[in-house]
């Protein structure tokens, strides 16, 4: 499983395959400030199980692909809610990035499967390049609009990570900054299942030796996705099969969230999972995997949803 790059411009995308060569195209697009490890292995494997043949890709300013740099470092809450003056790249500047990706592959269309961000980043691509898009699953559906972001956002969850943080007092090495990402990892999982430190671990070190964590980049992918928020008032454009799953115990978004935003696009189903929190939990794969199955036997080849 080689890494391998395609341009969009003058930035460098990193991506990686999973599964049959003649599988049903899957495209994975993580989320916030995350690298594409962050979609377990075993987790793209078992899609691949399932007939897809799986992409996942570093967004730009992540792991493998371009980074960028800030003018200043900047509160996060405030560039969600005010932006941030000449953000480097926009939302649609990251769909395009996805594209590049799919065109390497070779890819007319495919499904899309996006996580928090990354499901915004999946509806966006369908508003804009409907052409380009056979389904959406979308995982930790995050709100887009501002003030569905006041209603659905769970704000105490940074603080208390700051918190936890300060508590633990984790060296500045390899090894703080490796135990920093198990430690994120950790509040985002739900609170009412065992924490799966191993494979945590597994992600957190090789997210750390592909490419140490940029704080700055969290602010840069905030700036960028507040343009998502002015594509949200166009979700009802979408008419593609869409699946929206979130985890009853998600410490950042309200479930409610994705039946909030299911009722906006045309034959939208919203699924939440007791014992999910913002993550893959192992135990969840296979639940997952059906949804994500299902919902993309819904497509039309020629486009659109199939009869139900």
């Amino acid at each position: 499983m080689a890494v391998q790059t395609v341009r969009n411009g003058d930035v460098s995308i990193a991506y990686e395959t999973f599964g049959p060569a003649d599988g049903e195209p899957l495209l994975l697009i993580m989320g916030l400030d995350f690298q594409m490890v962050w979609w377990p292995d075993g987790f793209c494997q078992a899609l691949g199980e399932r007939g897809f043949q799986v992409v996942r890709f570093d967004n730009r300013d992540a792991g493998l692909s371009t980074h960028f740099t800030s003018p200043r470092r900047e509160n996060p809450f405030k560039v969600l809610f005010r932006g941030s003056p000449d953000p480097p790249y926009t939302t649609v500047d990251m769909i395009g990035d996805g594209l590049a990706v799919m065109d390497a592959m070779g890819w007319q269309d495919a499904h899309l499967l996006g996580g928090s961000m990354g499901s915004s980043i999946a509806l966006a691509t369908a508003t804009l390049h409907p052409e380009r898009v056979r389904s959406i699953a979308g995982v930790f559906t995050a709100p887009t609009k501002k003030i569905d972001a006041i209603r659905y956002l769970k704000f105490g969850y940074f603080p208390r990570l700051a918190r936890h943080l300060r508590r633990l007092k984790l060296p500045a090495t390899d090894e703080g900054a490796v135990q920093t990402l198990v430690e994120i990892a950790r509040l985002m999982a739900s609170p009412n299942r065992p924490f799966d430190e191993d494979i945590a671990r597994q992600m957190a070190q090789a997210s750390h030796a592909r490419s140490p964590r940029d704080p700055g980049s969290t602010q840069r992918h905030l700036a960028a996705g507040r343009a998502a928020g002015a594509l949200a008032a166009r979700v009802g454009e979408i008419k593609v099969p869409t699946v929206l799953i979130n985890g009853a115990d998600d410490p950042f978004i309200r479930p409610s969230a994705a039946a909030a935003l299911a009722r906006k696009i045309p034959g939208a189903r919203a699924v939440v999972l007791p014992g999910m929190g913002h993550g893959l939990p192992r135990q969840q794969w296979p639940t997952l995997v059906d949804a994500i199955a299902s919902n993309a036997l819904l497509a039309d080849p020629n486009g659109g949803t199939r009869s139900r």
